[in-house]
């Protein structure tokens, strides 16, 4: 376990007053939760949203796409600055501009405007997550990290669960707009939480001091490592299915299954209800069992809900099968998510926590801004294409990680 400096000396965060843990608990997994927050709120908007601007639901697909190259690209930049300026000025700065960001996003003429704030807002917004993450492997490692992990899941998971069912009960009484006027606020809050509630947890002596070219030697070093590497992918492919789900089901859902937007909102946040329970089990397991193998566990159960989803489709089962499907989709995250983070961030020394978690993050939002868009390829009238990208990203992520080396 890595130590916390403050004023007065080295402090172990095993001995931290329960309060201070309790604050770093809510403000982290508050800061994670930028990502679902932006994604989520706005979901059961989206066939609204583009009968009013006019386009296709694939050009509105695009708008979620948009935010998730913006969270990989965002963690690029604030992950490599944290680890040289520390954790705190680079995460207020992107608070500040995510909640610029989401206010303009409110008065959007086009989508082609949309999707370019689109763009700035998950940019701005990757600094919480990606800072968030190497906070936690600037105090913990190992399967303490993944427990950490675990806990900010129960936390970060309230915001895919309230997220969507909040948007649909806004869309009763405001037009779509009014969601990222919600968000705006929410950055403002998230900004003054990270200034009170927040200390620096990365002291001068331990920061990067090699500039960029220090950095590129991380990343490349990084990239070089089998293990991280393996690890990494499994949580990206992982995520790729999940996002394919998120970006794909409020068409299918709606659409071709009949559901309301309300109706659509409590589907997702049972789903994500899925996840945080999950994500608990993780967590009271790990130390009990080794870590792997509460990866491998929660990738057998994505792989199960994919390989099922599209059956589910093609025998015209309709949602008493689709939806036990997405849950497993959705549920089995719980458990790939903090354990596969613990294992590819395992004994990396605090100056480049940063850089590791942000290379993390690339991977994981790229491959899910790539993943978006093919679930709407076939058209408003089948639901076949989310269906299969979701089978073969969680195929991937199960056979990336049988190829694993083991942690030392």
């Amino acid at each position: 376990m890595h130590q916390t400096a403050t004023p007065s000396g080295p402090v172990s965060p095993a001995r931290a007053a329960p309060d201070r843990r309790l604050m770093l608990i809510l403000v982290l997994g508050a800061l994670t939760a930028v990502a679902p927050l932006s994604i989520d709120m706005y979901l059961p908007a989206l066939p609204r949203l583009a009968s009013d601007l006019s386009t296709g639901a694939m050009q509105v697909q695009l708008t979620l796409t948009a935010c998730v190259v913006g969270l990989a690209a965002g963690q690029i930049i604030a992950g490599p600055l944290s680890d040289a300026l520390g954790r705190r000025r680079p995460l207020l700065v992107g608070l500040a501009l995510y909640a610029i960001a989401s206010a303009l996003c409110v008065m959007v003429p086009n989508v082609e405007t949309f999707i370019a704030l689109r763009l700035v807002q998950g940019a701005a917004g990757a600094a919480g997550i990606v800072i968030g993450r190497a906070i936690v492997q600037d105090l913990y490692d190992g399967v303490a990290a993944a427990k950490f992990f675990s806990l900010l899941m129960l936390v970060n998971g309230l915001a895919p669960i309230l997220a969507p069912v909040l948007g649909g009960q806004l869309l009763r009484v405001m037009p779509w707009p009014g969601v990222f006027a919600v968000l705006a606020g929410t950055g403002v809050a998230l900004f003054l939480a990270a200034l009170l509630g927040l200390r620096e947890t990365l002291p001068p002596g331990r920061r990067e001091t090699g500039g960029a070219r220090a950095t590129l030697t991380t990343f490349r070093a990084l990239a070089a490592d089998r293990t991280f590497v393996a690890y990494g992918l499994s949580v990206a492919l992982a995520f790729g299915a999940l996002f394919t789900y998120i970006s794909g089901s409020p068409f299918v859902l709606q659409d071709i299954y009949g559901l309301s937007p309300q109706g659509f909102s409590i589907v997702f946040g049972v789903n994500s209800l899925g996840i945080v329970a999950v994500g608990q089990l993780s967590g009271w397991l790990a130390g009990r069992v080794r870590l792997e193998r509460l990866l491998a566990a929660g990738l057998t159960v994505v792989a199960v809900g994919g390989v099922g989803l599209p059956i589910a489709v093609l025998t015209g089962a309709g949602l008493p099968c689709v939806l036990p499907a997405l849950f497993l989709v959705a549920a089995g995250d719980g458990l790939i998510m903090p354990n596969a983070t613990a294992l590819a961030l395992a004994d990396r020394p605090p100056r480049v926590a940063g850089s590791a978690s942000a290379l993390l993050g690339l991977t994981q939002f790229a491959i899910g801004g790539a993943a978006a868009p093919l679930a709407g390829v076939g058209g408003p009238g089948t639901a076949l294409p989310m269906a299969l990208t979701i089978a073969a990203l969680a195929l991937a992520a199960f056979a990336i990680t049988l190829l694993a080396p083991r942690r030392r």
